[in-house]
């Protein structure tokens, strides 16, 4: 990537989101300026995705009405948090995809199982952070630390995990050439 300016549209306002995107994408090309601009977008999704599937969709959903509402920016990045059950046990984790103006990156978060009480919440209809908040005594963590901040007693929060997968998602814009298709070449 070239050493300038690139406009990045967020697809949320939440600040671990945009702090990991922002992060991520310096982590990648440390040569180049970054302009964010946080912007609420719907996700087509439940408010607590409940599949991997259905978070992945949400984070594709976040970049595809960022992209309509802002098409001139440079990147679009959408992280979408989920959870599923593994085991019988529920994991969660988050989907995040860069969309740049030639080539769309995805990756998936590290994923960690949460503790009993917290899945019987999400199982009732409550979004994860609420349960996170009611069980653990917190006040929006989502915006915080999250579940993985409260469980590890922040050796790893949300938005370094969340970081993490971003750098993951941005690996086809650093190795352009071996994730570009092919064009066809003309028949002589």
């Amino acid at each position: 990537m070239e050493n300038k300016t690139y406009s990045v549209i967020i697809a949320s306002k939440n600040p671990v989101k945009v702090n990991a995107a922002v992060d991520g994408l310096k982590r990648m090309f440390p040569e180049a300026d970054f302009i964010p601009e946080p912007v609420s977008v719907a996700s087509g999704v439940a408010d607590q995705p409940m599949t991997g599937q259905e978070t992945l969709q949400g984070a594709l959903n976040r970049v595809a009405n960022a992209k309509e509402i802002h098409p001139e920016a440079d990147f679009w990045i959408g992280i979408e948090g989920g959870v599923e059950v593994i085991t019988e046990e529920l994991a969660t984790f988050a989907w995040v995809v860069v969309q740049g103006r030639e080539q769309l990156g995805k990756a998936r978060s590290g994923t960690f199982f949460l503790p009993t009480q917290v899945r019987e919440l999400v199982e009732q209809g409550v979004e994860l952070g609420t349960a996170n908040d009611r069980v653990f005594s917190h006040s929006n963590s989502k915006q915080k630390g999250g579940a993985i901040g409260i469980l590890s007693h922040n050796v790893v929060d949300r938005r370094e995990l969340y970081e993490q997968a971003v750098v993951l998602a941005l690996l086809p814009f650093r190795n352009k050439s071996l994730y570009l298709k092919p064009q066809p070449q003309p028949q002589v």
